[in-house]
């Protein structure tokens, strides 16, 4: 299990807990920005979706599909608002190193839901615009590099510094 971002002792920056905290805080809401972004763009795009003349050409696959794309977005909306939930619960009661273990699990969990959705997102285009089968290997190729870049790259040391 990888440590808590609070957890580090001493990475050699000098720092005390209150400002590792505030630190790793900050980072938490920089990478929060990024998933909001890409969460309100596939988000207007699904909505805008259903406006268009050829949404009544979804089949039954497709439209269930979208309805779950659409509740993705919506879930990864309401993770990222729960971290301005967790941080106004506590704020103020010196309690800066759970407000970034719980806003560290949110993040993750949120990646998770923005991965999922980049990923049906892509194959129901696909699908829709070339077939089912398009689709698929659309779908399962997003998962798939979804997997390699949360897991084996991480791993490989890829994302290790170089030594100097």
């Amino acid at each position: 299990m990888a440590a808590e971002p609070d957890a580090v002792t001493d990475d050699g920056r000098g720092e005390s807990a209150n400002e590792r905290a505030d630190r790793n805080w900050n980072e938490i809401l920089q990478e929060v920005r990024v998933t909001q972004t890409c969460t309100q763009i596939l988000g207007g795009f699904l909505l805008a979706v259903a406006f268009q003349p050829r949404f009544t050409e979804l089949d039954g696959v497709q439209l269930v599909l979208y309805l779950t794309l659409v509740s993705l977005a919506g879930a990864s909306t309401l993770l990222g608002l729960s971290l301005v939930v967790v941080h106004r619960r506590f704020f103020g009661k010196r309690q800066k190193g759970r407000i970034v273990r719980v806003g560290n699990r949110l993040l993750m969990a949120n990646l998770v839901v923005v991965a999922l959705l980049i990923a049906g997102v892509t194959g129901l285009i696909f699908d829709f615009a070339w077939n089912r089968g398009a689709g698929l290997v659309a779908l399962a190729a997003a998962l798939l590099l979804s997997v390699v870049l949360w897991v084996f790259v991480p791993l490989s040391g890829a994302a290790e510094e170089p030594d100097e």
